[in-house]
C-alpha cells in the first residue's frame, strides 16, 4: 500500500512517540484518507527528517504517532533557479507543480516586457510546492519569492547563480558546479530590448531544440535539459 507523505516543517517536533494536534491534518487523515488506528504515514519537516510512523490511536484532542523508522531523505542533485515570465490563468500553477517535481530548488517569477499577467500569489504557490513534494517524494521544500523586473533580477543574482538564457536553438551553456537561473522568457518570447540586455551581460544561452515551444513548456523542457 501506498505510503501517504505529509509535509509539517518547524510546527510539529518529530520526536519518537508523540502526540499530534493539528486538527487540520488529522482531519485530512481521516475524513480524505480514511486512515485508521494501524496505518502508517511519513512526516518530513524540509530540512533534516523523513520519518515513518505509526497512528496508534485517534482521539478528540488529538492523535497519537509511534515511531517506525527513519527514512532516507531525498533531494535534487543540481540546485536549480527557475525565473519565469508571469503567464496567465492557471499556467503559473502548472509550472510550479511540475517543476517542482523536476527537482527545481527556488522559483523566482518574472515581470518582463511581455508579460501576460502582474499579479502572484505567493502563498497560492507555496502550498502548491508543498503539496507537489508530498506527491513526488522529495524531501525538501523548495523557495518562493514575489515577482521582480528582469533587469533587478539579473542584477541580484547574477554573481551567485550562473544565469542561462533558455531560447529555441542557441546553445552555449555547459555544465557546472555553480548554481544555475534558467531564464524562461513569456509567450510572445523576449523582447529586442531584453535581448540586448542579456548580450551586454554577456548570459549564455540553453537551447530548446528547433520547435517553438509553450511558456510552460519551455520551463519544463529547460529543466530537462539539464539532466
Amino acid at each position: 500500500m501506498r505510503l501517504h507523505r505529509f509535509y509539517v516543517g518547524d510546527t510539529v517536533k518529530l520526536t519518537h512517540d508523540f502526540w499530534i494536534n493539528d486538527m487540520d491534518l488529522i482531519h485530512q487523515w481521516q475524513k480524505v484518507f480514511r486512515l485508521a488506528a494501524g496505518a502508517e504515514v511519513v512526516l518530513f519537516n524540509g530540512k533534516d527528517h523523513d520519518r515513518l510512523y505509526q497512528i496508534t490511536k485517534f482521539e478528540p484532542g488529538g492523535t497519537h504517532l509511534k515511531h517506525v523508522t527513519d527514512l532516507n531523505r531525498v533531494v535534487p542533485e543540481k540546485n536549480i533557479y527557475l525565473f519565469w515570465s508571469l503567464l496567465k490563468k492557471d499556467k503559473n500553477d502548472w509550472v510550479i507543480q511540475k517543476c517542482t517535481e523536476l527537482g527545481v530548488s527556488h522559483f523566482v517569477p518574472l515581470l518582463t516586457e511581455r508579460s501576460e499577467k502582474t499579479s502572484f500569489d505567493t502563498e497560492r504557490a507555496h502550498k502548491i510546492i508543498i503539496e507537489a513534494a508530498e506527491q513526488c517524494g522529495r524531501s525538501d521544500i523548495p523557495t518562493v519569492r514575489e515577482p521582480m523586473l528582469l533587469q533587478t533580477a539579473i542584477s541580484d543574482y547574477k554573481d551567485s547563480v550562473n544565469l542561462v538564457v533558455c531560447q529555441q536553438g542557441e546553445e552555449g551553456y555547459k555544465q557546472s558546479e555553480r548554481p544555475v537561473g534558467l531564464l524562461v522568457g513569456p509567450e510572445g518570447g523576449w523582447s529586442d530590448k531584453e535581448k540586448t540586455l542579456f548580450k551586454d551581460q554577456e548570459l549564455v544561452h540553453l537551447g530548446l531544440g528547433e520547435f517553438t515551444l509553450r511558456a510552460e513548456t519551455a520551463s519544463v523542457t529547460s529543466i530537462a535539459r539539464l539532466y
